[in-house]
């Protein structure tokens, strides 16, 4: 994910505190929900105001040129940048075609920092409540079937501090990678490992939740210029971007308080930075596909969108493929052809949407047909956007290809 833009991170960064505090004061956590429930206090946000960052930026960290990556350290925190998030989604299924049942998931957990980290001999904060991380957390399950009742869309968000253990995440030397608020988390399984992770999230009343093991899959590919992930032109408008495009899961899911034993495949990206988006930057269009061919041989796309104010399409947009290997082929936006080939608009928002597409990679022989597997996805939180599974139809050299994957949609219906 990269990011929402109408206030700026520094006024949204303490509003958000704010409200945490205000929740803990009260004894509880802010579960808000979307398609299922009315929302919280906080107006809508727009999405170039979790990436622009504003103001004075000194005191951060700067992703400007590449970097070497480490696994597993690197799943952990970078707390000397403003914001950063672990974003997992994917594709299940049920084990029995008789009863065959279809969802999507969406876990992500957001840092957004109040200030920077503190210079070596700065005295320290009295109070244990006292933090410069806010955290936030989304969770959604896409029952595509849904039943009797037709599919349905379920979305949550949580806001905590980074303090008390409410929130936070760690993958140093001689720790177990996790990230987590209250009981929402992404852990490892074995210390100093790369993976496996455990994804945990339900909302309160049991009726929705998730559990689930991904195993490893493909090796971490980085985006961009390996790793940096240019945004917008200045410099230091990018981020560290790296992925998971391919990992098997398995475990439950539960809607309406029933369970059911699901497998499929999981997507995680990583991203950190201290301001991404460039000026007039109001958002983008996200594309995470996971392809087999006809001689069942698995490939990935990410293919990203950056719109500009005036909507055109920004020169930072890019993306990349992966080959069975996982050796990858970084692409730029002129490698595409993506024809919007329909719109759904939200009916708790009116908002407008692209809900169907072609794309076409000519160099990769790709010609892909790519739908919602449910029209409503949109998660109707602190900074709307639309986040959802989908179905892939096409051909590679000629030869059928099928897949699944994600779309993330965000910046529409925010007024330019």
């Amino acid at each position: 994910m990269t990011g929402p833009r109408s206030f700026k991170l520094r006024r949204l960064a303490p509003c958000l505190l704010a409200l945490v505090a205000l929740t803990a004061l009260l004894g509880c956590t802010d579960d808000r929900l979307g398609s299922e429930g009315s929302k919280g206090p906080l107006s809508p946000l727009r999405v170039g105001s979790l990436m622009a960052g504003d103001g004075d930026l000194s005191g951060y960290a700067r992703a400007v040129e590449p970097r070497v990556f480490s696994f597993p350290a690197d799943h952990g925190p970078h707390p000397g940048f403003q914001t950063e998030w672990w974003y997992f989604v994917g594709n299940l299924d049920t084990p029995s075609a008789e009863e065959s049942r279809r969802f999507g998931f969406q876990l992500t957990f957001f840092r957004f920092a109040v200030a920077p980290e503190p210079t070596a001999g700065a005295p320290e904060r009295a109070s244990p409540w006292a933090s410069r991380q806010v955290w936030m957390a989304h969770f959604a399950v896409s029952d595509i079937d849904g039943g009797k009742q037709g599919g349905r869309f379920h979305a949550f968000e949580r806001f905590r501090r980074g303090a008390l253990g409410l929130a936070g995440a760690t993958a140093g030397e001689g720790e177990v990678f996790q990230v987590w608020l209250d009981d929402w988390s992404a852990t490892g399984l074995e210390l100093g490992s790369h993976l496996p992770f455990r994804l945990q999230a339900a909302e309160p009343s049991g009726e929705v939740g998730l559990d689930l093991v991904l195993s490893p899959g493909k090796e971490a590919v980085l985006q961009g210029d390996r790793g940096l992930s240019q945004k917008g032109p200045e410099p230091g408008n990018a981020s560290y971007y790296y992925s998971l495009t391919r990992l098997p899961a398995a475990g439950t899911v539960t809607v309406g308080g029933e369970r059911f034993a699901v497998s499929g495949t999981a997507w995680m990206d990583r991203e950190w930075s201290t301001s991404a988006l460039g000026e007039g930057e109001v958002g983008w269009d996200w594309f995470a596909l996971q392809l087999t061919d006809a001689q069942n041989e698995p490939w990935e796309l990410m293919l990203y969108r950056i719109r500009q104010q005036e909507g055109s399409t920004s020169p930072n947009s890019e993306g990349l493929w992966v080959a069975p290997d996982g050796t990858s082929e970084r692409l730029a936006w002129q490698d595409a052809e993506v024809e919007v080939l329909d719109h759904w608009r939200s009916p708790h928002s009116n908002t407008l949407y692209p809900a169907g597409w072609r794309l076409r990679l000519p160099e990769q022989g790709l010609d892909l047909n790519v739908r919602p597997l449910l029209a409503d996805q949109e998660l109707d939180v602190s900074f709307r956007y639309w986040e959802g599974a989908v179905a892939v139809t096409g051909t590679r050299a000629g030869e059928p290809v099928t897949g699944r994957g994600y779309v993330e949609l965000t910046g529409y219906g925010e007024g330019r």
